[in-house]
């Protein structure tokens, strides 16, 4: 029989050992974006000062067709799986827009944003695949996600550029939304 201070010292010095002999992947990752809810002052500060940057060397608003971010309701009509699929859908086209700016000055001012928002989207991946892995969209949801589809086929690059550009923050606070849902109620 062991002695019991001799079985912690086992289950302290070899604890580490075995944890990590067992790959991490195939643990559940858990859906934590807390850190999202209030994104770091200096992270806030790169958006602002991208979005100042596009604005001065945009001139002229392209006329879109489509208001994408006009929407008559608010994240916090939708139910928490919704609010997931529509950050998740936002930060898609975030991403998208600031992978392959249209105009070749924002590519290297758009590399913080970009990474943040990457990251963003990595993190919220893994709590929709979580929370939400077969969820069916809700009516509002699904008729944006499809004006959505539509305006990436239709619109011009330049026009989704504005759009989302301009709206960076809003994409921000539904972000902060799914990460602390009681600050959007």
């Amino acid at each position: 029989m062991l002695c019991p201070v001799f079985a912690a010292v086992l289950v302290v010095g070899l604890g580490p050992l075995l944890a990590g002999a067992f790959p991490q992947a195939a643990l559940k990752k858990s859906c934590r974006l807390s850190q999202y809810g209030s994104p770091a002052y200096s992270e806030l500060a790169e958006v602002l000062k991208f979005r100042k940057y596009y604005e001065s060397i945009t001139s002229k608003d392209p006329k879109c067709s489509t208001r994408l971010f006009n929407r008559k309701w608010t994240p916090n009509e939708l139910s928490v799986p919704d609010r997931l699929l529509l950050v998740e859908a936002e930060l898609d086209l975030t991403i998208a827009v600031l992978a392959h700016p249209t105009v070749h000055k924002l590519a290297e001012k758009s590399q913080q944003p970009l990474a943040f928002f990457t990251q963003a989207r990595e993190d919220l991946r893994g709590c929709v695949a979580a929370e939400a892995p077969s969820h069916q969209p809700s009516g509002k949801l699904r008729y944006w996600l499809q004006k959505l589809e539509t305006a990436k086929k239709t619109e011009t690059a330049s026009c989704l550029e504005y759009s989302t550009i301009l709206h960076l923050f809003q994409v921000l606070h539904d972000l902060g939304c799914v990460a602390i849902p009681e600050r959007c109620t």
